[in-house]
């Protein structure tokens, strides 16, 4: 039996469906990894975030295994009660030395990192300027903090400086993606923070995909970025570093505030402890990975040299492991992933609202993991379906 809400709500299903745009979960059977079990296929997978392989690393499994006998499964309670353990605190003090800020705070995941941390930092006093394509967790942290919701053109910097200009907001923070995830680019930071700087902003900076990656694994910061106490860093751990959560990092006052006045670090009980002990151990696989790095950017380097004369779409300038093939239209995005996969390839179709209209791709997305081999049957495979 039906009713009228219900009745919209399978109209607009059937409009997905119609316009491409109907996504479903992929079951994958086994461990993550570039070659997986997914809906009981066997394929070469170039559409997970593990950029480093590190999650199924046998050392990280180790590490899990090693944790449960002394701390358990579940934490219990939030941080603020009894559920901070140890391997939480030693997490965020290694991780804070790591990328070389002050202090750091580990959440359960990025999405709620960042809404605790803008949330945190503005509210209806003040304003948040933020690029168009930031990811959806930074837009509704906007939204939510109460703040005025200033938005700019992707990486338009004369615009933000306008913006900034004619702001007369008491508290101002730029908060952006540091590496897009649906482009690949990157921002230029210490353009942004002479921007933060000319006119007292705080720069708040997601590095979902360049941590682990960049610059010996540190993440996209500069040495400048490192050093201002303006500039707050966020780093997911679910993709190069293979396990799960986020972490907050910049000067301790911010982190302090953070664990004082941040809800959905207050409010939400505390991560297992175990893996915070698997990210202790990740850190030290990333902190040592510069072999895993270099096999990753020679893979980048092989996609893009095999795909530079491909005839089906254009690849976007991208020197991380995000390369997206640029297709245009949802059903011709759609059909040369479904022909991928026939020939055992799980690349990914993009569409709106993920991505604007008309700029549907594939998302290639590529692994210390992968081999020569898997990135040479990509391109060979691509060449046969184009």
């Amino acid at each position: 039996m039906t009713f009228p809400a219900l009745t919209r709500l399978q109209d607009g299903l059937a409009a997905l469906k119609a316009g491409h745009l109907e996504r479903r979960r992929r079951l994958l059977d086994g461990t993550q990894g570039a070659h997986a079990t997914i809906d009981g296929q066997r394929v070469v997978s170039f559409c997970s975030n593990d950029y480093l392989g590190l999650a199924a690393d046998p050392a990280l499994v180790q590490a899990a295994h090693a944790a449960l006998e002394t701390c358990g499964v579940g934490a219990g309670a939030a941080h603020l009660i009894t559920g901070h353990h140890r391997f939480h605190h030693e997490f965020e003090l290694a991780f804070a030395r790591f990328v070389g800020k002050p202090a750091a705070l580990l959440f359960s995941t990025g999405y709620m990192a960042n809404l605790a941390g803008v949330t945190a930092l503005v509210g209806r006093h003040g304003e948040v300027f933020a690029d168009k394509l930031n990811h959806a967790s930074l837009v509704d942290a906007a939204q939510l903090s109460g703040a005025s919701f200033t938005r700019y053109r992707h990486a338009d910097l004369a615009q933000l400086e306008g913006q900034l200009a004619a702001s007369r907001a008491q508290d101002k923070v730029i908060v952006s993606d540091l590496v897009f995830s649906m482009d690949g680019d990157i921002v230029p930071v210490d353009a942004l923070l002479d921007l933060a700087e000319r006119y007292d902003a705080w720069l708040y900076l997601d590095d979902a995909h360049g941590f682990g990656v960049l610059n010996g694994g540190r993440g996209g910061l500069t040495e400048r970025a490192r050093a201002s106490d303006r500039v707050i860093y966020l780093a997911t751990l679910g993709k190069a570093a293979g396990v799960a959560g986020a972490a907050v990092a910049g000067h301790a006052g911010v982190i302090e505030w953070l664990i004082q006045k941040a809800r959905p670090y207050i409010y939400t009980t505390a991560s297992p402890p175990l893996l915070a002990a698997c990210l202790l151990e990740s850190l030290r696989q990333i902190e040592a990975g510069d072999t895993r790095r270099e096999r990753l950017h020679r893979h980048v380097a092989q996609l893009r040299e095999g795909l530079a004369n491909l005839t089906c779409g254009t690849l976007m300038e991208s020197a991380t492991p995000i390369q997206p093939l640029l297709i245009g239209a949802n059903a011709d995005a759609v059909r040369l992933s479904q022909a991928l996969l026939q020939r055992g390839l799980l690349v990914p179709a993009i569409r709106t609202p993920t991505v604007p209209a008309g700029t549907a791709r594939l998302r290639i997305t590529l692994s210390a993991a992968h081999s020569t081999e898997d990135v040479a049957q990509l391109v060979e495979a691509l060449h046969a379906v184009a």
